[in-house]
Order: C-alpha cells, then sequence, then structure tokens
C-alpha cells in the first residue's frame, strides 16, 4: 500500500503565522483529545488568546527553540516546535506537534517530526523525548511507527485548574 505524500512544504514559523498556528493547535486539541479532557476545557479555547501566546513566542523565541510550520494550498496546516529537553532527559524534546485534523494521515506529520529531529540532531543531541497524552493511541501509534520508543518515564499533566491528566515520554536516538 503506498501512502499519499502531502503536497506542501516545511519551513520556519514568523510572527505572522500565529494565527494560523493557534488555529490548528485548537482543533487538534478540540478534536485529539475530544475524550482524553474534559469538553467544557475543550470548548473554552480561545483562538484570539492563543494566537497572542503564539505570536509572543515567534517573535521572541528563547536560544535553541524553533517552531517550523507545514504550509499546503497558501495555508499553515500543521506545526511542530522544539529545543533542549524542559525535564531532566539529557537531550532535545519536541515540544508539540499539532496537524489540522482535516490533513492527517498525508505525511505531513511525518515531514514535520523529520524536519524537527534533523534540527535536533544539527544543534548537536543525540537523542530526543517528547511527550504525549496516555491514551492518545492514534499519537502513540504515529511516534512508535517512526522510531519513537515509550522510555518508562510517566507524569501528570495539568493543563488547568482542576484538569490532570497522565502523560508519558517517548524517545529516540538521533543520527544518520
Amino acid at each position: 500500500m503506498k501512502r499519499e505524500e502531502a503536497d506542501g512544504l516545511v519551513r520556519s514559523a514568523r510572527p505572522g503565522d500565529a494565527q494560523w498556528i493557534a488555529a490548528v493547535h485548537v482543533a487538534t486539541w478540540r478534536d485529539a483529545y475530544a475524550r482524553l479532557l474534559p469538553a467544557e476545557f475543550l470548548a473554552g479555547l480561545d483562538v484570539t488568546e492563543w494566537t497572542g501566546r503564539w505570536r509572543d513566542r515567534l517573535t521572541a523565541p528563547p536560544d535553541c527553540v524553533f517552531t517550523l510550520v507545514f504550509e499546503a494550498d497558501g495555508r499553515v496546516r500543521g506545526f511542530v516546535s522544539g529545543g533542549p529537553s524542559r525535564d531532566d532527559f539529557a537531550g532535545g524534546e519536541v515540544y508539540a506537534i499539532y496537524l489540522d485534523p482535516r490533513c492527517q494521515g498525508r505525511g505531513a506529520g511525518r515531514q514535520l517530526l523529520a524536519a524537527a529531529t534533523r534540527l535536533l540532531a544539527d544543534a548537536g543531541f543525540t537523542d530526543a523525548s517528547l511527550w504525549v497524552l496516555s491514551g492518545n493511541h492514534p499519537a502513540r501509534g504515529f511516534y512508535e511507527s517512526q522510531g519513537w520508543r515509550h522510555d518508562g518515564t510517566e507524569h501528570e499533566w495539568v493543563p488547568a485548574d482542576g484538569v490532570r491528566v497522565p502523560e508519558v515520554r517517548y524517545a529516540r536516538p538521533l543520527g544518520s
């Protein structure tokens, strides 16, 4: 079976992409986390608020932190961000990867993840990690298909007051 490849390009994100990134972020959370996070929490996500957060991140990113977008048909359809690990993992980290639910399954996610791992390797990291909601089985299957493995580390993520959800850490070596 041949996989359909996404037509588009992966490029560095710009502050002007903030609204598109926020829209993808919110839409993907509402889709992927519908059974994992409270409905009222997901309904309360505000694209305008997230646009401001993303604009700030893209305008003045911390050292060694990157955000890439997948653009197709003149519009941002997905994004990935990463940089140095934010926990005790000795390596780089993919902080987030989200793709418009209508564009999934066509290769854009693979392209984004591959580009992120290349940037982490180019930055000198020999290993990378990422966190995924424990119950997000489609995402876990995707990461496993790309060579990532659960390393046994787990914790609780608290996206909002009163909301707690288990996450597991995936890792992989970087290299040629």
